[in-house]
């Protein structure tokens, strides 16, 4: 197969310019440009940029379902191909608050597609152990038992990787303890929590927070919350950077604080890779308008977002190259599910001046979807 040249090249080591880029099925190759020959990918003189695809850490489902509908593998296989189409080649799919019953299910079928889709990384249980529901239904929601951390246990043993979101309240330092010694991702989110509860929960073992600001305690001069903690900690957090969840000026702020915490995430819904306006959550319409998701109150339900467009975001909003700001969606999510290798390595991204414009699959040049 033949090489790709002109071009720049971000894996999740860093940065390698002019170097020359032969994929097969089976992974990638990276050699001196010297001598290979090949597929120009450089535009007027300028080298492209070449990323690995990117990694999501909360994606609530995609090709018009959301993850609690799934009902087989061939579902999940369905979620991964919408959203590589949109430049993410590896994902950790989100169920939202659901019943034990459903929990249990998603958790059998994400263990089975794993056996077949490299890209699905584990999976993210965001509730139903939630003390501020934003989109979540409120009736779902409810203290961890002890039945809830034994499947929980299991569950990481099964699947490599488990994030499970919850709030404080909802926990005990030692149920928290439990998680983390057992391998779980404990993230912090849709809280109330004052900051001193935070920090405890911190100390418990909990390593991060699920998409600062929105739905949890802020930052307050008085009680800086789970924002303030977060970052006075310098604990990893998610950031839904669409300028809707997250004001540029707030998340510039947050930066200013903690910026190798920042892991960018979509917190996409069920409308990747498919047309439609709108979908169901739990019960409730949820409406795509003005590049929102929101239920009829107005109430936010997810994010109308590409991973790709939430690291040209950051990058326009920052003043960053996109050779650092990809690397927050995947170097960063990488080291946080405890891996170094990129799970999907035949599938890669081209960029020009700034945009994504293609996608590579073992050795294929591909479109890349906007949404």
């Amino acid at each position: 197969m033949s090489w790709f040249t002109g071009l720049d090249l971000v894996d999740a080591t860093g940065l390698h310019y002019d170097v020359a880029l032969r994929v097969t099925a089976d992974g990638a190759e990276i050699a001196p440009r010297t001598g290979q020959s090949g597929t120009d990918l450089s535009r007027d003189g300028l080298r492209a940029l070449v990323t690995q695809g990117l990694v999501d850490l909360q994606v609530n489902g995609g090709a018009g379902q959301l993850l609690g509908a799934f009902t087989t593998a061939a579902d999940l296989h369905a979620m991964d191909a919408a959203h590589w189409a949109t430049g993410t080649a590896a994902l950790l799919p989100t169920l939202v608050s659901d019943r034990p019953e459903v929990t249990r299910r998603v958790i059998d079928l994400v263990a089975a597609a794993q056996e077949t889709c490299p890209a699905i990384l584990g999976l993210h249980l965001e509730g139903p152990h939630l003390a501020v529901a934003g989109a979540h239904d409120p009736a779902i929601l409810r203290p961890i038992g002890a039945e809830d951390l034994a499947l929980y246990i299991a569950a990481r043993t099964r699947l490599g990787v488990l994030m499970i979101t919850l709030a404080p309240e909802m926990v005990t330092p030692d149920q928290i303890r439990a998680l983390s010694d057992a391998g779980v991702i404990v993230s912090l989110g849709h809280t109330a929590c004052d900051y001193d509860m935070a920090c405890t929960a911190f100390d418990a073992g909990a390593q991060m927070s699920t998409h600062l600001f929105n739905a949890m305690s802020g930052l307050h001069h008085r009680n800086p919350g789970l924002v303030g903690a977060t970052l006075e900690r310098a604990m990893p957090y998610g950031l839904i950077a669409d300028g809707v969840h997250v004001h540029p000026t707030t998340l510039k702020i947050a930066l200013a604080a903690h910026e190798t915490g920042a892991v960018l995430v979509s917190d996409a819904m069920a409308l990747t890779g498919s047309a439609a306006d709108r979908f169901t959550l739990a019960g409730r319409e949820v409406h795509r308008r003005n590049g929102r998701l929101e239920l009829a109150d107005g109430t936010l339900a997810g994010a109308d977002l590409t991973l790709v467009k939430a690291v040209e975001n950051v990058a326009d909003w920052t003043a960053r190259d996109i050779a650092e700001t990809a690397q927050w969606a995947l170097s960063r999510p990488l080291q946080l599910v405890g891996t170094a290798r990129h799970p999907t390595p035949s599938r890669w991204l081209i960029w020009h001046e700034g945009r994504a414009s293609a996608r590579i699959d073992a050795g294929a040049v591909l479109p890349l979807a906007l949404a």
